[in-house]
């Protein structure tokens, strides 16, 4: 059998339908807001990775410093035959934990991107004689199902993104995880933690201006695909800290009253003067949260790891 193959779960007309879905309900909704998928095409993806880098965004710093002092423990935790990792992109620092996990057998990376999906499991099978990488073409939001593979299994989800769901989305989505695991396996999820509000606002509003691209891009990705005419300049970049649901959102300001033609859904939508868009949604977590999020999902909290600072947290848990 090969020891790199691809599987698509995800219909080729499916991403077109979805923004077409999400952009007619979210721009007629109020307020509007859009989700936050749709931010990454290629040029938002390499925005994404320039913020990774800005000295204001501590996030994947933290999550890459847990990973390095810590893959060893992880390891020996989870004691894994399986890594699936839920929106691996390029599965770059998945390999602190392919590295640790001297037992693995098979890595699972699961994205919607299928370009980046073949380039990051042709690189590590390359890079890791022995290894069966199967790919597969889904997005982990929907119903998921895992090809056959040895267990224990560890499912990953780093990088903060579960933040990007309301409540009542992680809750649907920690008990589809809870469904995927049998005994044995687990789950490693990545939060970003509550902290000071200043350095929570510029980690999302950088000096640079690199985020507020970043935000824009959103813009550029309906009108090239949905023939839209927003101006992206004709909309600030804003960011805020909301302390009682505890998470950042980032929004775009109309500057002035205009109305946007998105021809592909036969919509016109109106901006009065100030008017947001909200187009992301980043909670922020304490521990006692986390566990009590995934008890409900049937899961408990067995380890958790923060960077020297405490500013992020990798937690792994087990089926209850």
């Amino acid at each position: 059998m090969s020891p790199f193959l691809v599987t698509r779960t995800l219909p080729e007309d499916a991403t077109d339908a979805a923004l077409r879905a999400d952009v007619l309900k979210g721009l007629t909704e109020h307020p509007k807001t859009l989700p936050p998928k749709w931010f990454y095409d290629a040029r938002g993806s390499e925005l994404f990775e320039e913020i990774t880098g800005l000295p204001e965004y501590y996030p994947t710093r933290a999550e890459r410093e847990i990973l390095v002092s810590r893959a060893a423990e992880i390891a020996a935790a989870a004691r894994a035959r399986t890594l699936v990792e839920l929106g691996s992109g390029s599965s770059e620092k998945t390999r602190y934990l392919l590295d640790a996990l001297t037992g693995l057998e098979t890595y699972v990376p699961v994205d919607v991107s299928e370009s980046a999906l073949t380039q990051a499991g042709q690189a590590l099978v390359a890079e890791r004689p022995g290894l069966r990488v199967h790919a597969l073409i889904a997005d982990f939001t929907a119903r998921l199902e895992l090809p056959d593979t040895p267990g224990p299994r560890l499912v990953a989800f780093l990088g903060g993104t579960i933040g990007n769901l309301l409540p009542a989305e992680r809750a649907v989505f920690l008990g589809a995880v809870r469904a995927l695991l049998s005994p044995g396996d687990a789950l490693l999820l990545g939060t970003d933690l509550v902290k000071d509000e200043g350095v929570l606002v510029r980690a999302y509003d950088d000096a640079a201006g690199v985020t507020a691209a970043f935000n824009k891009n959103v813009l550029t990705v309906v009108n090239r695909e949905l023939g839209a005419d927003f101006d992206p300049g004709a909309f600030d970049h804003v960011a805020l800290w909301d302390a009682e649901r505890e998470w950042i959102e980032m929004r775009l300001r109309s500057r002035g009253g205009q109305t946007v033609k998105i021809p592909a859904l036969d919509l016109a939508v109106d901006f009065a003067d100030g008017e947001e868009l909200r187009t992301e949604v980043s909670a922020k977590f304490r521990k006692e949260g986390v566990r009590a999020e995934l008890a409900t999902a049937g899961l408990e909290l067995a380890h958790w790891w923060t960077d020297a600072e405490g500013r992020f947290a990798l937690s792994l848990s087990v089926v209850r």
